[in-house]
Parts: structure tokens; C-alpha cells; sequence
């Protein structure tokens, strides 16, 4: 399987006519619902920062982002402009209309106590991480969604070679400060965000910042 090609596209849209625009702070987690037709954009506002995120249909929460059917049915392992996020029924869920990064990982995971102990040093474990973030998220949430409900999730803005004998890296990010994508809903979807915590690899150049979501309704 092979990367996907860049593809920059820029939007049109006003962030003024935006009906929803938050901001995020560094390492915090996040949970949004998006209707069906309308257009979420995320911003690296300072660039360099991990956004990790997966997807679930509101309206059945049995239902979410597959990374393995997202990356079979475009042929690629990156997302950028024109990919389709793909659910576990096979159904898109999404899908990215502009980018100005234009490269998201959908391999490398999200961060969690255990990782850090394998990557880093046992005494990372108490590190602050995405997988905490995302329970934090549901515990508050209510709604019945927990930690078997954790899938592999996408990490926009972040840069994960693979190596010519299948190995992940953590690079260097390739966004900066103001990049974004923008994806349309094809369905209502609920959004769970990790704003990365990770102060351990470059994927957050070792200093989480904050990061800025809006909304818009369909034309």
C-alpha cells in the first residue's frame, strides 16, 4: 500500500459565518457533535500539534472511524484532500474538502500510559496521555461509550514515516502555525479529540499547544 499523494486545497469558507468556533487548549480532550452536511475545520494554530481523533455515528455508537477500511478503499495510508473516512460498516463518514497541511497519519495511535512505558521509560508511564484523554471525555460524557469502545484513531497534522522495512517513526510534523484541514459529514457524527499531550517525540515538537475547531452549516 502506498502513501498518498499531497494535495493542497485551500476553503472559501468564513470563519465569521462559523456556528460553532472553539479553542482547545494544549493537551485537553474534546467531544462535539457534527450533522450530517456540515463542514468541521481544525486548526494547528501554532504548528507542530498532534490532533488525535476518532469518529462515531451519533446516531449508532456501535459504529465508528475504521483506519483499516479508510485505507483500503483510497489505497493509501496518509489522508489529505479527497480522502474518505470510512466507517466499520463500510459507509463513508467523512470526507476531507480542503487541506493546507496535507498529509494525516492513520497509523501511529494515540498515546497512552502503557506506550510510553514501551517507547520511553517506565517512569513516562504517569504521563499525561491521549488514551486518558479520550476516557476523561466519555466518563463526563455519560453516554454509554468506554475503553472497549477505543478504536485506532486518526492524528491530524502528524507525521509518521514508515521505513522501507515497515517500520513507524515519529518525525518531524510537516503542518505549521495557521495550517487545517476541513471535513464534510456524511453523516451526524460524534467527534472524540485528544489535543496530544505527548511531551516525549517531535510529534508535538515537544510542546503541546493549543488547537482551534469550527463549524459550518451546509450551503
Amino acid at each position: 500500500m502506498s502513501a498518498t499523494a499531497i494535495r493542497i486545497h485551500e476553503s472559501l469558507l468564513d470563519p465569521a459565518r462559523a456556528v460553532v468556533d472553539d479553542t482547545l487548549p494544549s493537551g485537553e480532550p474534546y467531544l462535539l457533535t457534527i450533522r450530517q452536511g456540515q463542514t468541521l475545520r481544525i486548526v494547528d494554530l501554532e504548528g507542530n500539534q498532534a490532533v488525535d481523533v476518532i469518529f462515531y455515528n451519533a446516531q449508532d455508537l456501535a459504529e465508528h472511524y475504521s483506519a483499516t477500511d479508510t485505507m483500503l478503499a483510497q489505497g493509501g495510508i496518509y489522508l489529505t484532500t479527497g480522502s474518505v473516512l470510512m466507517s466499520s460498516e463500510g459507509r463513508p463518514m467523512l470526507t476531507i474538502v480542503a487541506d493546507t497541511c496535507g498529509r494525516h497519519d492513520t497509523l501511529g495511535g494515540a498515546c497512552a500510559a502503557e506506550s510510553n512505558t514501551v517507547r520511553y521509560a517506565l517512569q513516562k508511564k504517569y504521563m499525561h496521555s491521549c488514551r486518558d484523554n479520550y476516557l476523561i471525555a466519555l466518563q463526563h460524557a455519560d453516554i454509554g461509550l468506554g475503553k472497549r469502545d477505543l478504536v485506532p484513531n486518526v492524528n491530524f497534522f502528524m507525521n509518521v514515516p514508515v521505513t522501507a522495512d515497515g517500520q513507524l517513526t515519529f518525525a518531524d510534523g510537516v503542518s505549521g502555525p495557521g495550517k487545517y484541514v476541513e471535513l464534510r459529514a456524511e453523516m451526524d457524527i460524534l467527534m472524540l479529540v485528544s489535543n496530544c499531550p505527548q511531551l516525549n517525540n517531535p510529534c508535538n515538537a515537544y510542546n503541546p499547544t493549543p488547537a482551534r475547531f469550527l463549524v459550518w452549516d451546509a450551503a
